[in-house]
This record gives structure tokens, sequence and C-alpha cells, in this order.
């Protein structure tokens, strides 16, 4: 969490859910690879964080850090930063969640994290402004993609060879491949 300073109570991977975050991570690892080469573990080792489901993915105007104070301003003006008033209001089960709005009209899910110094997960909501949905190895592809080979033009042999690096099977469609290469050109701007 440090890495990403992501300030107590609060739990969030940006790489799974800030496309700006995405963006640079993505830039970060080309300028790195044309540094020091290819590095896959490394690569692979953050890219395991993403999971193998679906994720929504925050696209507003808002950085981490804003995000992070509205969401902290929230809980504190509501007395809610004490991990057992903040566990009363969210709910503890699986399925127990609260959903508030940020000042750009996105919302975000806030759910009780059963750790004692992070004790708030937040992500964005589904359907929510300023997100989409996204599949877990369709944006894998994308960034794997980009790192690695980065060409405009896309072909099926250098996408498989990027999926290949995290275990990836083969596209198996079209649709498939062209979910990837939407993911790709979102990544680029």
């Amino acid at each position: 969490m440090e890495e990403y300073n992501v300030p107590s109570p609060l739990t969030f991977n940006p790489l799974k859910h800030h496309l700006p975050y995405i963006r640079d991570f993505v830039n970060l690892n080309i300028q790195l690879t044309a540094e020091r080469g290819w590095n896959p573990s490394e690569v692979r080792k953050m890219l395991r964080h993403l999971g193998t489901s679906v994720m929504d993915v925050y696209n507003g105007p808002l950085h981490l850090s804003q995000i992070f104070a509205e969401i902290l301003d929230y809980l504190e003006v509501r007395k809610l930063l004490s991990g057992n008033s903040f566990a009363s209001w969210a709910g503890t089960g699986f399925s127990s969640f609260r959903i508030i709005s940020l000042t750009d009209k996105s919302d975000w899910i806030l759910k009780y994290n059963d750790n004692e110094k992070r004790y708030v997960h937040i992500f964005p909501a589904k359907k929510s402004p300023h997100t989409f949905r996204i599949k877990s190895n369709t944006l894998k592809s994308a960034i794997l993609y980009l790192i690695m080979e980065g060409k405009d033009y896309v072909t099926r042999d250098d996408l498989n060879r990027a999926r290949a690096i995290t275990g990836l099977p083969p596209v198996k469609n079209v649709e498939e491949t062209r979910a990837v290469m939407e993911m790709i050109d979102i990544l680029r701007i």
C-alpha cells in the first residue's frame, strides 16, 4: 500500500481501478524496458494483483490523492474512522458495503476489510459515472502488449506472445481480440 501512497485506513489497488495510474505504470515500464531490458518476472508479479475476474476502472478527473482525501473527509465528518465504527456502519459480511459519491459524481464502494490498520477497502462502483468495466485478462493483455511490443499495428501473434508471459491462453475469437485492442487504444491516450 505504501508504494501507492494509500493512506491508512484505506486499502486500494490503483493498478486495478485507476486509469491514469495504469497509464503511468505502462509508460514507466516501457521506459524501464528501453533502459534496462525486459524483466517479465517483475511485471508478472505486479499484474498478478489484477486477479482473474472483472473490475471497474475509474477514468474521471480526480487524482488519487483527491479520491483518498474526499473519502477520508466523508468518514471523518461522520465519525467512521475507527475500525469498530466503520465495521458497524459498513457491515462485515461478504455482501456488506456502502456506496458514497465524490465531488465529480463518481460512486465508490466502501467495504470492511478485516485488517487492523487498513480496514476500509475502496473501489469504484459498478456503472458509476467516470468508470468502465473490463475483464482482468483483457487489461493484463493490453498492458503486456504495450510494454513488450508497443507497435501501432497489433497482430494476433504479437498479442498472444504478450499473453503467454502471464500464462494466458491465446485469444480465442474476434470479440476477445477486439476488446484487447480497444484497451490498448485507451491506454495509449
